[in-house]
């Protein structure tokens, strides 16, 4: 299958055994609980594009960040603008506190008290084995009420 053309982020600040999720309050994932992310802008490079996004969404700026996943995303014809492949980063240091914004609104989890039913649903599929240390490789192909019609994850440890 062809790659998607558009890149987009996603960061978690992970800190404690917790793990900051964010409600998506607008766009695309609106009522979702998620990391936050984006597209880059102009010439960004695609870290760039993780702390920016950071920054504007909860007002965060992340010192160091590790890519912890390549997620490919596909979606049915009708929302075929959806598809992307979407870099996912860890940061454990960081500069300023969370806050809520028009955006999102950040919350603190437990790493054991991840609220899966929340957030898209191939979450369930990759974030556990990233959170066990491994870097993942994955693709999804939904349907069109955003469920997983079928994946593959691959690990790397």
């Amino acid at each position: 299958m062809k790659l998607p053309t558009k890149q987009a982020t996603l960061l978690f600040l992970v800190k404690d055994k917790k793990i900051l999720l964010a409600m998506k309050k607008r766009g695309f994932g609106v009522g979702r609980l998620n990391g936050v992310g984006g597209k880059p802008d102009g010439n960004e490079s695609i870290e760039q594009t993780a702390i920016r996004e950071c920054q504007e969404e909860i007002g965060v700026t992340p010192d160091i960040i590790k890519h912890v996943a390549t997620l490919n995303f596909y979606f049915p014809i009708k929302k075929s603008d959806w598809n992307q492949q979407v870099m996912v980063y860890f940061c454990t240091k960081w500069k300023g506190d969370p806050e809520e914004t028009e955006e999102m609104k950040p919350s603190w989890f437990e790493i054991g008290d991840i609220p899966y039913d929340d957030m898209w649903k191939d979450d369930k599929y990759w974030l556990p084995k990233v959170i066990d240390g491994n870097y993942v490789d994955a693709e999804f192909h939904f349907d069109d009420n955003d469920d997983v019609l079928n994946y593959k994850v691959k690990v790397r440890a």
